[in-house]
């Protein structure tokens, strides 16, 4: 017995061990029934976790080993909702009446009870010396004082229908019903979105934190669940799909001069977090050579000799990939401080380049503004990217003005945007550079003429980590958080640059250059096609 027994148990400890290991915040590690059938809110004394359940009118405090119901009483209210615990008491949110209820877990009796300053309070958490509150109908989070209900602060909720509401390490996580997930938000910095996971059921109601963990319970499935909170891992792969590129390039000659010499320039791709190239790129004619820019980007370079009037040279790259969605996990406690980005890094990614300008007044002034005095990597970043969208709206007129042009006009493209964004952080001491990409637009075939650029900053600790400033211009706090270290499954990155390349100047995907006898009209046209593979 012991020699069948020893090799299936070490099995076994092997198995969860490496499951732990790669586990991702959000993921699961246990779950069970919640103790009654329609949970609203949740909170941890220390010892047990504490169900509120809106059915039943009852809380009951459970064993979170097992599930267990050590403890069962009478809710304060008819409608209990969200659950907190203060240190010594459970405060209980009583929806029908309205109130929030200060309840002694030895008694069940209610010591205290102060009106809700808002109409429809779901979640609710306690920071160590006041309340935040959650708000479906208001769609906001406020802080509250424990003594009346007083506003001390308050913002927007992440997506629009906040549910249970729980603090961490200076944060707060809020579940949201509509969206099915659960944000991380920074309340010092006005309710913006750190990061979001999936919710582990359809209806997530009560949060709470248990050591390194978070726990959901979830309205719909009527279950508790333990969640990881951070197990060191960098990234998260979903939502893969497989399609196929091709990328033309068409060279024309309208004359009626001759073009004695034209070269043209194909960023080559690799794989990458977000895409694992399966052929390619294979292109036809094949190219003349590789070349690397300063950047040590990969470029395939063609030479076109004697392009007379009214020839046309057609260069395609094909490629198939697997394009998936990237969620970064970046927790702003565990970047480093600026001096500890790496020298290299620095010299290659805080040097001043044309576009960007750094010591240009306007955008000195602009970094003062944006940052004032903020010394963290991270919420420099952050501020740089709340200033930017404040100031631009988007719009593509055509051509790529430098940052102060750029921030003084008020709009731009995406690729305005990315380099005022790498302007600014430079010039606060952030190294930033930019990837440009093939965008799927719409369903899986399409074509993409307009091709999408965006930046990337370096955070100690942590690395290259990618920042949409144009993609991040939202209304709602969780879809600005979406712009921060997420990738979606839209992208096949093709380049990555700090500055202007000796082959594809500031551009991205490709580029061109002829030179000319006598009057020519040369056109050149770019595009990609994409389909699902096995499609023409």
């Amino acid at each position: 017995m012991r020699i069948r027994f020893l090799p299936l148990v070490s099995g076994l400890l092997l198995t969860l061990a490496v499951s732990v290991a790669y586990a991702a915040p959000g993921d699961v590690l246990a779950d069970f029934a919640s103790p009654a059938a329609h949970p609203t809110g949740m909170t941890f004394d220390g010892t047990h976790l504490w169900v509120a359940d809106r059915l039943t009118d009852s809380l009951y405090a459970v064993d979170p080993a097992d599930g267990s119901v050590q403890t069962k009483m009478i809710a304060p209210g008819y409608i209990p909702r969200g659950m907190t615990f203060d240190g010594t008491h459970l405060w209980v949110v009583d929806l029908e009446e309205n109130r929030l209820h200060q309840v002694d877990p030895q008694t069940g009796i209610s010591v205290h009870s102060i009106e809700a300053p808002t109409p429809s309070i779901q979640g609710i958490a306690w920071d160590g010396e006041n309340l935040w509150i959650a708000d479906d109908r208001a769609d906001v989070i406020c802080q509250i004082s424990t003594a009346d209900g007083t506003t001390i602060e308050r913002f927007a909720s992440p997506a629009g229908k906040p549910t249970g509401l729980t603090w961490w390490n200076g944060y707060l996580w809020c579940g949201d019903r509509v969206e099915d997930k659960i944000y991380l938000v920074a309340p010092n910095h006005d309710g913006e979105v750190i990061m979001a996971l999936p919710a582990p059921g359809s209806h997530v109601r009560g949060l709470a934190v248990h050591g390194d963990n978070l726990w959901a319970a979830d309205y719909q499935d009527d279950r508790l669940y333990k969640l990881v909170i951070d197990d060191g891992e960098e990234y998260r792969v979903t939502d893969t799909h497989t399609l196929d590129l091709t990328l033309y390039h068409e060279f024309r000659n309208y004359g009626p001069g001759d073009v004695p010499q034209a070269k043209l320039w194909f960023a080559i791709p690799h794989t990458m977090p977000n895409q694992k190239l399966l052929s390619g790129p294979a292109f036809s004619p094949t190219e003349d050579k590789t070349v690397y820019d300063r950047w040590n980007q990969a470029v395939a370079e063609y030479t076109l000799n004697a392009v007379k009037p009214g020839d046309k040279h057609l260069v395609t790259m094909q490629v198939e990939a697997e394009l998936s969605a990237v969620r970064w996990f970046v927790f702003p406690h565990k970047v480093g401080d600026l001096g500890d980005i790496p020298d290299d890094i620095k010299q290659a990614y805080l040097v001043d380049e044309d576009k960007y300008r750094i010591d240009d007044p306007r955008i000195q002034k602009a970094i003062q503004v944006a940052i004032e005095n903020e010394d963290d990597p991270y919420w420099i970043v952050r501020s740089i990217h709340r200033y930017i969208r404040e100031k631009l709206h988007y719009e593509l007129s055509g051509g790529w003005n430098v940052a102060p042009r750029v921030l003084e006009r008020g709009n731009g493209s995406c690729s305005e945007y990315t380099f005022l964004f790498i302007s600014m952080c430079r010039a606060a001491g952030i190294p930033a550079r930019y990837v440009g990409a093939v965008v799927i637009r719409g369903d899986e075939a399409s074509t993409d003429d307009v091709f999408h650029r965006w930046s990337q900053v370096y955070l100690p600790n942590y690395g290259w980590i990618h920042v949409d400033p144009q993609g991040g211009d939202k209304d709602s706090p969780a879809e600005v958080g979406e712009s921060i270290g997420v990738l979606s499954n839209r992208f096949l990155i093709t380049t990555t640059g700090g500055g202007a390349s000796e082959y594809l100047g500031w551009g991205y995907n490709y580029d061109h250059n002829w030179m000319g006898s006598g009057p020519v009209k040369v056109h050149a046209e770019v595009f990609g096609e994409w389909s699902p593979v096995g499609e023409e």
